[in-house]
């Protein structure tokens, strides 16, 4: 049975990890929620296009799942199934913190939010566990399919070494400058590069078969 989708579907995760990883690296820096007024305003349009990318990162890396998910057979298998469960939360969650920024944006151009409104909002509870809840669905998943991978060996070992490189990186992110700390995304990209190309290439193999 052909099963041209995989491609596609490799395609598209390659694609969301790399604007996952542009979005990162121009997303505007921040050092407090006053700091984070005055970029949407003065630089409205680069937040909202941040958005727009992580909102295209999010729907192409949930895409791209079933292809990743095709690098496992026997070994690893469950251990997979639960990682991408967790990993699509983490996906998901990205686009609705896009969506998030969207509707900031909307409040500070209509000048609904301020100095005193953003200090509401920033410790807002129902906020906060949403974000963090994405956060940790992200790296989560990503360590959870890191270790399906080592399990399953159907890739070589820099790939899923390099996943957890990644989700290190976070313990070590606010010790280093900010350019720095931002470039730790690509670690995910080349990750995913990685996944992307085996997948497409088990799929080759066995057409030939």
């Amino acid at each position: 049975m052909r099963s041209d989708w995989v491609p596609v579907s490799a395609a598209a995760l390659l694609t969301g990890a790399m604007a996952l990883t542009f979005g990162s690296l121009i997303m505007p820096s921040t050092r407090g929620t006053a700091d984070t007024l005055t970029i949407v305003q003065q630089d409205g349009g680069r937040w909202m296009a941040v958005a727009s990318i992580y909102f295209l990162a999010s729907v192409a890396l949930t895409l791209g799942l079933p292809a990743a998910l095709t690098l496992f057979e026997r070994r690893g298998r469950q251990l997979s199934m639960v990682s991408a469960v967790v990993l699509a939360v983490g996906f998901l969650g990205t686009a609705g913190y896009a969506m998030l920024m969207v509707f900031f944006h909307s409040l500070v151009v209509t000048g609904a939010i301020r100095d005193q409104g953003i200090e509401d909002i920033a410790h807002e509870t129902g906020l906060a566990i949403f974000l963090y809840g994405w956060i940790v669905a992200f790296f989560l998943g990503e360590t959870l399919f890191a270790i399906a991978l080592l399990r399953a060996r159907t890739t070589p070992t820099w790939v899923p070494i390099v996943m957890l490189t990644h989700v290190a990186s976070v313990f070590v992110s606010q010790l280093v400058p900010d350019l720095l700390s931002r470039s730790f995304v690509l670690l995910l990209a080349v990750a995913f590069a990685g996944i992307s190309i085996e997948a497409v290439a088990r799929d080759n193999a066995q057409r030939v078969r």
